[in-house]
């Protein structure tokens, strides 16, 4: 008989046949179906598989008295429990670097998009407009990007940005020893010296409205953000008023705060591109989380630690 294990999230069917081809999946991917089966037939089972966004909480945790693991699909973590798991020995596990290449893919895909307006000059197209009746739009190179959270992902999105001759600066909890790119401790520092703001930092408490109307003032009328974090990083109602009246250029936006629903303040104006939080998302980078989770569930039965701890 396969172990079991509990899965919090959206599988594909893809993925749903790798796991199951090792594990018996107990699916629980809504509120109720979630809470039936926590208070029921996974009072048995080891592993959970959640993701950042999704989370557990201590008391879902507490119900579970044979839980040893709980692995995050992705880097984050941010509704995870962190506290009550380690006071209880449950190991947290993340699949951290399957897919930051797609993020910072992303993210200069958004930064693309928001810059030269594509979405704009695609509709104006379909609609047989020519580029005489066309606002110019900015070049991307040459411009100052400020990436907050220079991270694995942060650290990728740098390199693409170089490419397009953009020069780098970031803000991060501490100075990193290993790269030589401008180092501000503040982000609105770095927001009024930077043309485009790139939020690459994890959600949670510590981070919540950290793009507040200060910082978005500093960046400035001629200034880009881009969200490819957490949607609770920005304040959407503060974005919405510095669009709408000219106090920032434009935004592109994978995360919000109001997810699985639109922005609803965002969704009227024209000068934001908005994904429904798909940044991280692609067949090679789901294939390498599906491997991590499986890799990380091995590597805790056997005695050994996860190949991502917490």
């Amino acid at each position: 008989m396969k172990p079991q294990v509990v899965v919090l999230i959206h599988l594909s069917e893809a993925s749903y046949q790798t796991i199951s081809a090792q594990y018996e999946i107990l699916y629980a991917k809504d509120k109720q179906s979630r809470a039936d089966m926590i208070a029921g037939a996974a009072r048995q089972v080891a592993v959970v598989l959640t993701n950042g966004g999704t989370g557990l909480t201590g008391a879902e945790m507490a119900a579970l008295p044979r839980l040893q693991l709980v692995c995050a699909f992705g880097a984050g973590y941010e509704n995870v429990d962190v506290a009550y798991a380690k006071a209880h020995g449950i190991e947290i596990a993340t699949g951290a670097g399957t897919n930051d290449s797609c993020v910072a893919d992303h993210a200069m895909a958004l930064l693309l998009a928001v810059v030269r307006d594509i979405p704009g000059m695609d509709k104006a197209c379909r609609s047989g407009g020519w580029r005489d009746h066309l606002p110019l739009q900015p070049d991307l190179s040459g411009k100052r990007m400020g990436i907050v959270g220079l991270g694995a992902i942060g650290k990728k999105i740098a390199r693409r940005a170089h490419a397009f001759d953009v020069e780098v600066a970031y803000c991060n909890r501490k100075r990193r020893d290993d790269v030589d790119y401008a180092y501000f401790p503040d982000i609105a520092q770095l927001a009024g010296w930077a043309d485009i703001l790139v939020m690459a930092t994890p959600g949670g408490a510590e981070t919540r409205h950290l793009v507040s109307t200060r910082v978005l003032k500093e960046l400035g009328p001629k200034g880009y953000l881009i969200n490819i974090g957490r949607g609770s990083i920005v304040d959407t109602a503060a974005l919405a008023l510095a669009l709408a009246n000219g106090g920032i250029a434009g935004a592109g936006l994978d995360v919000y705060e109001s997810e699985p629903q639109p922005p609803a303040e965002l969704i009227g104006l024209s000068n934001v591109v908005l994904t429904p939080h798909v940044a991280g998302w692609s067949p090679q980078s789901i294939a390498a989380s599906v491997d991590k989770f499986l890799d990380n569930v091995a590597q805790h039965f056997a005695a050994a630690q996860p190949v991502v701890r917490v």
